[in-house]
């Protein structure tokens, strides 16, 4: 079973939403879902987990995908705790770390999907 070009654009999907739903709790527009923040519950590393590892676990760029996502979601972990303190402005501009690990996902998702044709 190949990824399709849609499995990808579901990946991004993700992606995005997690940085929305973070942004929202950072703006105080919505509580913290702590399942958002969770290396086992975060619904791009479960897709991770369901969907890339067992088909593409043997390409470099799945361990990076990983890597770079568990390092986006302790930022996250990081940017509430600020948060959390009143350190507001501090926790928003946390925010381009976030945007930075989602672009290295991102890019890794491209070379993967260029290479699988999806």
């Amino acid at each position: 079973m190949n990824l399709s070009g849609l499995d990808f654009q579901q990946a991004r999907i993700k992606q995005v939403l997690f940085k929305s739903r973070l942004r929202s709790v950072l703006y105080g527009v919505r509580d913290i879902d702590e399942a958002l923040l969770s290396p086992q519950r975060n619904p791009l590393a479960d897709w991770m987990q369901t969907v890339m590892k067992p088909q593409y676990g043997h390409h470099p760029e799945i361990g990076e995908i990983d890597r770079v996502l568990g390092q986006m979601l302790t930022t996250g972990q990081e940017l509430v705790s600020l948060y959390r303190r009143g350190q507001f402005e501090e926790a928003r501009a946390g925010l381009n770390r976030i945007d930075a690990h989602a672009d290295r996902i991102g890019a890794l998702l491209q070379t993967l999907e260029v290479r699988e044709g999806g």
